[in-house]
């Protein structure tokens, strides 16, 4: 029997059709062209498939597609606007915390969702909020320094 869901993706309404249950990463991935979510280990331990998730980062690697029915999803895709890279990305960017790249779509999402629950995190904050996504090129000292520059630069205006 076919399902069909309906939820936002990155500000804009979509449905889709499934006969049988699939992996959100692998939806996002597939139908609907969004590559910036890597996969990583498939089993939620390496955050390079994070996404915000009804403003939760969550592994999208170990989400059923049926569990985000009326939900709101933000993939990396979807922090700019018109152009303009959302402070966390350019933070990112400015203060060189993405080295060969792969893990840093998942990196910032899991920063986007650290600074939904406290945009004014300590170092020690940030270092546990960010702890469980893994990088191989260790960046760690730089991301946490993109994510103190995010993190103050949005504090005027929060642009969550």
């Amino acid at each position: 029997m076919t399902e069909t869901i309906q939820f936002e993706l990155n500000g804009k309404p979509v449905s889709i059709s499934y006969e049988t249950d699939r992996i959100l990463l692998t939806v996002l991935r597939t139908e609907f062209g969004l590559t910036g979510t890597k996969f990583g280990c498939g089993l939620g331990f390496c955050g390079a498939c994070t996404i915000i998730l009804d403003n939760e980062p969550v592994r999208s690697c170990m989400v059923p597609l049926s569990s985000v029915d009326g939900s709101k999803i933000i993939t990396i895709e979807g922090l700019a606007k018109n152009g303009t890279l959302h402070p966390i990305q350019k933070a990112f960017m400015d203060h060189d915390a993405l080295q060969c790249g792969y893990c840093t779509p998942g990196m910032i999402m899991n920063a986007y969702g650290l600074l939904i629950r406290n945009p004014e995190p300590s170092k020690q904050e940030i270092i546990e909020g960010m702890e469980e996504n893994l990088c191989r090129c260790g960046t760690y000292n730089r991301i946490i320094m993109a994510i103190q520059a995010a993190a103050k630069e949005m504090k005027g205006g929060m642009q969550i």
